[in-house]
């Protein structure tokens, strides 16, 4: 908790937002597991990506989302740009053009 909220609130909201876009979520205890059903994958089924939410030292602490890969998405409270990120990353990840 950098910010006295747990790390578990922001991962809960995107999840909630990003299944009412139809993309299928799952928290685990590396973070939230976000799959886009309509789009291949290049190492799996579906395109896919684990979001981790922590602090990002650069800006005080705040937290931050995460991808499984060290890029930040966006600040924790931000989750309609963070949607946005993951949406755009996962179908750059299915055609093989995000760097790991």
């Amino acid at each position: 908790m950098a910010d006295g909220r747990s790390i578990t609130e922001p991962l809960a909201r995107l999840a909630a937002f990003l299944g009412g876009q139809g993309l299928k979520t799952e928290l685990t205890e590396r973070g939230l597991k976000v799959v886009n059903p309509e789009i291949a994958g290049c190492c799996s089924a579906n395109a896919a990506d684990t979001v981790a939410c922590r602090p990002r030292p650069e800006d005080g602490g705040r937290l931050w989302l995460w991808t499984s890969w060290g890029e930040p998405i966006a600040e924790a409270d931000h989750i309609v740009d963070a949607a946005l990120i993951i949406r755009g990353n996962l179908a750059r990840r299915a055609l093989g053009e995000v760097a790991r």
